[in-house]
């Protein structure tokens, strides 16, 4: 039997040639192209290994694919609003979303909308499963990474709020990436912040167990499948080699590049947006603003091919090709069914979520009184107040990361 053929899968943010383009990793060879529309960053995901998903850019839809359709007729998810980032879980049963600083999870064999998660504060920037589909992390522009329990998201009572496993808070500005690693609830993970530090986790306690600190954001983190490095993508375009199995027991550690220049790739002249790792650890693959995607021998740190797209990088990675991208007559299992935009028997719940929001206000006098219509007409316009108040909130975050995070000149 042939040996699995691995296959790196890129966007851009222009989507001029293609929405999205799979090519042999070693020979470079284009494999298939898709068409229609532009992905977000964190927005690319393989569904069960027969549909690719892309969260379009500033949409409220996500793209599916089958991976092997001719004619590339897409179909369209849609959503309560712009979704930020996407990703299924490996079992093939569940897409999780972010859609402000909500998460949404839907079951894939119904379209069922099972649980809307809202614990951040700002919006989400990043989403990942472990490896057995038993966790799953959210990060956001909040700094919070927290940790859910599938089985404790799904069996939740209704009337009350889930819950995270764990909230880790470490970070003082925005999460940018995560990474999860092998060992389902044992796993580690690796998460990257504008604060220029990327820290590493357990997810079974909770604990810190590594911080590193750089000279620059990090915008992009990943680990080989050993964990033996981890890899670091800055805003200057330099990605960083940490040798996880060669620090001392120490929690608290600074990357010095004049230092370390053996473990640095340099190449991109713009900030890294993405990174993944083959198989076998020898080969990096790198997305940038730079427009390209450059493919590096790890051991020498050499670029061995670069790409040329027509618009900022916005996701690029390593994957081992499904059998339904090879095979010219495949078909997915099941077709994709309509996805839920509302909670699975929330028929009224825009009715059901006016009358939590009028109890929790102490409005329910005024019901009595002044009758339903008056007490709808107050909700709505106490929403709207809510909703102006959080865009502001937003605004006002952003604007100070900005500020703190500019280079000085």
């Amino acid at each position: 039997m042939a040996a699995p053929m691995e296959v790196a899968v890129c966007t851009d943010s222009s989507a001029q040639l293609w929405s999205c383009v799979v090519w042999e990793l070693h020979s470079g060879a284009n494999l298939l192209t898709y068409r229609g529309g532009q992905a977000g960053p964190r927005g690319l995901a393989l569904l069960n290994g027969e549909y690719l998903l892309a969260a379009q850019l500033g949409k409220n839809y996500i793209s599916a694919w089958e991976l092997q359709r001719k004619d590339q007729l897409q179909q369209k998810i849609m959503c309560p609003g712009p979704v930020t980032c996407l990703t299924t879980s490996p079992n093939g049963l569940y897409v999780l979303a972010g859609i402000a600083e909500s998460t949404y999870l839907w079951e894939v064999s119904t379209g069922n909308l099972l649980v809307i998660l809202s614990r951040h504060y700002q919006d989400v920037s990043c989403l990942r499963f472990t490896g057995d589909s038993s966790y799953f992390l959210s990060g956001g522009k909040d700094c919070l990474v927290l940790v859910w329990s599938l089985c404790s998201v799904l069996q939740v009572d209704p009337s009350r709020t889930p819950v995270p496993r764990h909230i880790w808070s470490r970070h003082t500005l925005p999460i940018t990436d995560l990474h999860c690693g092998f060992g389902g609830p044992l796993a580690r993970v690796a998460t990257a912040s504008l604060d220029q530090t990327v820290k590493l986790w357990e997810i079974s306690s909770g604990e810190l167990l590594l911080s590193v600190l750089f000279d620059v954001s990090v915008m992009a983190v990943t680990m080989d499948l050993a964990e033996h490095h981890m890899f670091c993508g800055g805003s200057d375009g330099s990605i960083f080699q940490v040798d996880l199995c060669t620090w001392p027991g120490q929690r608290e550690k600074s990357f010095q590049p004049e230092q370390d220049s053996g473990k640095v790739f340099k190449g991109h002249r713009n900030q890294v947006t993405c990174l993944s790792v083959s198989t076998d650890g020898s080969v990096l693959l790198s997305g940038s603003h730079d427009e390209t995607v450059r493919l590096w021998d790890v051991q020498s740190k050499q670029c061995i091919r670069t790409m040329t797209f027509k618009g900022p990088v916005t996701n690029a990675s390593i994957m081992l090709a499904p059998l339904s991208m090879l095979s010219s007559d495949f078909r997915p299992s099941l077709p994709l069914p309509h996805f839920n935009k509302h909670l699975l028997g929330a028929e009224h719940g825009d009715e059901q979520h006016r009358g939590a929001l009028a109890l929790r206000l102490g409005l329910h006098q005024q019901s009595v009184l002044g009758g339903q219509d008056q007490l709808r007409i107050r909700v709505t316009e106490l929403e709207d107040e809510v909703r102006n108040l959080r865009k502001i909130n937003r605004d006002l975050f952003d604007f100070s990361t900005r500020i703190i995070t500019r280079p000085a000149k």
